[in-house]
């Protein structure tokens, strides 16, 4: 008599994949994959990850699985997803929170002076030349987005822009004590 994915005798015809009920068939897989998912990831918690990440693929790709040994297939399924975890956690460490604690911070030089004086200086410019400004220098858009965003010619955006940026460097330079640029 034909073995159904656990080894234990079937009806014949009772584990294919199209007339049997594979997800009886995996969830009767589920005390053994569990104890291999742990024994893999050394945790249980990571473990119960890997498990169930484990079922829902093998039922997700249902279709791929030929008939022959569920048992197996899960199984491969399985060890795959841990080792590209091991593979992503080499590439790419985590570390807990609790550790993170512990670790230094880097420590911010900034003159606050010079943050308020940048704040001045942006807000003493006119409403539609900071908006030009703030949207392609902040936040990154082209010129031409811009323009579309605040339905004006190209033109328009980039001299806006340029009277934006001439402004900043002039009171940005009449406030400092040592000269931005070199003399020529």
């Amino acid at each position: 008599m034909p073995q159904g994915p656990d080894g234990n005798n079937r009806k014949p015809g009772s584990s294919s994949p199209g007339s049997g009920p594979f997800e009886s068939d995996v969830l009767a897989l589920l005390p053994q994959l569990r104890r291999y998912s742990r024994s893999l990831a050394r945790s249980e918690a990571e473990g119960d990850d890997l498990l169930q990440d484990c079922v829902e693929k093998a039922l997700a790709n249902r279709r791929h699985w030929r008939g022959v040994n569920l048992k197996a297939w899960t199984y491969a399924i399985m060890t795959n997803l841990y080792r590209n975890r091991y593979r992503q956690r080499a590439r790419h460490p985590a570390v807990s929170i609790d550790e993170a604690a512990e670790l230094p911070a880097a420590e911010v030089h900034g003159d606050p002076l010079e943050r308020d004086r940048l704040v001045a200086a942006l807000d003493s410019l006119p409403e539609e030349n900071r908006a030009v400004l703030m949207l392609v220098i902040v936040e990154g858009y082209g010129y031409q987005e811009v323009a579309d965003m605040l339905d004006l010619p190209i033109g328009t955006v980039m001299s806006r822009l340029s009277r934006a940026r001439q402004r900043l460097r002039d009171q940005l330079n009449d406030s400092n004590i040592i000269s931005l640029r070199r003399p020529r």
